[in-house]
């Protein structure tokens, strides 16, 4: 079984970047268990002098991430880029640099919702960036979804069958991207 933790980067309860995840979990391969972390908000903000000694929050969160095969971040687009409390997720899990630091060689797969017509495509390939410069390993699977507001119901439930498609091969993707670099 492959676990995959899943965080959105929005914080709002009506998020489709959280409705996205949970339709990830719905839907996943059956040798795929998506877990979704839901405390992002509680995420404390990066603080270097804080390093040797970081926050339970920051703790809590990179042990989860340790744990986990795989990462499936779902990211909203705020002002053309990521909000902010994944960036701390960034910094505090790019450290220790290298190969103690929780992203280090985590397989990562990253999408993303918006209201608008590029479907967070910038604020994704800002964290693609950011990721790959953490140390992750960032799978070579998209899932951009524009106009997210006509491609869910009001229960949150993703009603377009290619973005259901679509969400599903990001998933496959991932999971082989896990098997990939996974040292025997």
């Amino acid at each position: 079984m492959i676990r995959i933790l899943a965080i959105s980067g929005s914080l709002r309860a009506g998020s489709y970047n959280t409705s996205l995840l949970r339709m990830a979990a719905e839907h996943a391969p059956a040798e795929v268990e998506v877990e979704i972390y839901d405390d992002l908000e509680s995420l404390a903000p990066y603080n270097e002098d804080r390093e040797s000694d970081p926050p339970a929050s920051a703790t809590e969160l990179m042990e989860q991430i340790r744990s986990a095969d795989a990462l499936l971040l779902s990211t909203p687009e705020f002002n053309t880029t990521l909000p902010g409390q994944l960036k701390h997720l960034v910094d505090w899990g790019s450290r220790p640099y290298g190969p103690d630091a929780a992203l280090y060689g985590k397989p990562v797969a990253v999408i993303g919702a918006s209201q608008t017509d590029y479907g967070a495509m910038w604020a994704q390939d800002t964290l693609r960036k950011a990721l790959g410069i953490a140390g992750a390993r960032v799978a070579d699977v998209e899932l951009s979804v524009a106009r997210a507001q006509d491609k869910f119901d009001a229960a949150g439930r993703l009603t377009d069958e290619d973005t259901l498609e679509q969400l599903e091969h990001v998933l496959r993707g991932l999971a082989e991207h896990h098997r990939a670099t996974v040292t025997v």
